[in-house]
């Protein structure tokens, strides 16, 4: 068998072909049928519905075949500080720095744009618009609304602010990022504040309102009439420029204005959970009295109503005191009489406090050293006692014990009001040998009441007598008596003749 030394190509109407004898480049195919004579000949052919071409050694064959191929190519190449793009009918591709690469023409619309990233890595509007819908390679895009401020970082360091807008830049070979800062927050987190106020006066002056507090001064910031913010001293913070600061020195007096307690101590929720830890407050009631300390110190009295201070650089106590006056209760104590009868008694005391900074200067404890007095007048003053004594008079021991405990009080500005014993509480088997006593007692007393009464009796039924006796009338009135109780008594009674007849039949029968 023969073999032929023709060999033919056929070249498709959407793809173009490159001929070469063996490995070396001889020209540009067009769409259609091709013989060549020889058997080292050979044709690739590339798809113009893909309009990057994938050539081999494209760098080798540009250099050495570049006029037959530059009708046919769009070359696009880059230097290490260039990036471009490229448009492909309704399609976009990205070129990084330092590439070579290639697109068909004819088939497909194609451009290409070069871009100088050392004079700027932000694509113009017109393309921002057009790579809308596109995702590419090394190109980030951003989105900043109405409502924000965007920042441009370039490798974390702050580059400018932008705008309300689309933005898309390129990112190849560098970190590129965009942070928003919403203006409807008046004290958003600004990414390094000491950073942009030192190094940016200039974004800082046009968008914000810089704070720098000094060692004794703090700040409130307020936006819309409403507190958004409390700031420490040598304390340094940015806001939008619309906030409104207030700096205040604190050097020589701490202690707020009725306006700034009124509005940070009993004002709105949020603003009072603001300044809860920047500040120590005090609300004295009606009818007490407060002492304030500043570094230990003692510095005032504090009548009733809501008072606050600054708790920067100084620590800041205040004590509240009842002035009203008060009980105090001694219960349960068991003492032994004169007599050495064990005794429990509860004593009751009302007191109150008439200079509470003598009480809080000389008493550690009030309320402690004021009970144990009150135990020591209590034992005193019934140890001195038997328990008849006791028993007979206890307003005595009440005077004692006042007395007593007036004494110890009076330098301590406590005012003793009144003492009293509740409860004297003996003993079963006293209880019983008592019991007895006043039962004898009573008993004895009762034996004199009945026979006074008896006594009285008897008087009154002789002096009745006499009366009778020298009055028939009278004596005919008690008659009548006599038969309305014997009726009462019966069911009836039956009467023949006149009622003087029935009474004087009944005077003979009792004579009989």
């Amino acid at each position: 068998m023969k073999m032929s030394l023709w060999k033919a190509f056929y070249i498709k109407p959407n793809e173009i072909g490159i001929l070469y004898q063996r490995s070396d480049f001889q020209k540009i195919l067009q769409p259609g049928n091709y013989n060549y004579f020889g058997r080292h000949w050979n044709v690739k052919t590339y798809d113009l519905n893909q309009p990057e071409c994938q050539i081999d050694n494209l760098e080798l064959l540009l250099r050495n075949h570049g006029a037959e191929l530059q009708p046919h190519l769009l070359v696009v190449k880059t230097a290490f500080n260039e990036a471009a793009l490229v448009r492909c009918g309704q399609n976009w591709v990205s070129v990084a720095p330092n590439q070579l690469t290639a697109f068909w023409r004819g088939f497909i619309e194609v451009e290409s744009h070069v871009f100088n990233l050392d004079e700027s890595l932000e694509l113009p509007a017109e393309f921002v618009r057009k790579l809308r819908v596109n995702a590419l390679n090394g190109i980030k895009k951003f989105q900043v609304f109405e409502y924000e401020i965007g920042l441009l970082y370039v490798q974390n360091n702050f580059v400018r602010p932008l705008a309300t807008g689309e933005y898309a830049f390129w990112a190849v070979n560098r970190d590129v990022s965009v942070r928003t800062l919403s203006r409807m927050i008046p004290n958003p987190e600004f990414p390094l504040e000491d950073i942009l106020i030192s190094q940016h006066p200039d974004f800082v002056e046009a968008y914000c309102k810089t704070v720098e507090l000094q060692n004794q001064q703090v700040a409130i910031a307020r936006y819309q009439g409403k507190v958004i913010s409390i700031l420490a001293p040598c304390s340094r913070k940015l806001f939008w420029r619309d906030v409104e600061v207030e700096v205040i020195d604190i050097s020589t007096d701490a202690k707020l204005s009725s306006e700034l307690v009124a509005e940070l101590v009993v004002g709105l929720p949020e603003t009072v959970i603001l300044s809860r830890n920047c500040l120590h407050t005090a609300n004295i009631p009606p009818q007490y009295v407060g002492l304030l300390y500043i570094n230990q110190e003692f510095q005032e009295q504090l009548q009733s109503g809501n008072h606050a201070w600054w708790v920067f650089g100084r620590s800041i106590n205040t004590e509240i005191f009842d002035l009203r006056q008060q009980t105090m209760e001694v219960s349960g104590q068991d003492i032994l009489s004169k007599d050495k009868v064990p005794l429990r008694l509860n004593l009751t005391t009302g007191y109150r406090i008439t200079d509470p900074l003598t009480a809080k200067n000389r008493l550690s404890d009030l309320t402690s050293y004021l009970y144990k007095e009150l135990q020591f007048a209590l034992r005193g003053a019934v140890g001195a006692k038997t328990l008849d004594a006791l028993l007979e008079d206890k307003g005595a021991i009440d005077s004692s014990i006042f007395d007593y405990i007036h004494q110890k009080t009076t330098d301590y500005g406590i005012e003793i009001d009144s003492v009293g014993v509740k409860d004297i509480i003996l003993p079963g088997e006293i209880k019983a040998i008592l019991g007895k006593v006043v039962e004898a007692e009573k008993i004895a007393q009762a034996n004199v009441i009945r026979r006074r009464e008896e006594t009285a009796a008897t008087r009154s039924m002789l002096n009745t007598a006499k009366v009778m006796e020298d009055n028939p009338v009278a004596l005919r009135l008690k008659e009548l008596e006599v038969l309305e109780r014997i009726a009462e008594k019966i069911e009836k009674i039956q009467v023949n003749g006149s009622l003087d007849s029935i009474l004087t039949d009944l005077i003979r029968m009792n004579r009989d």
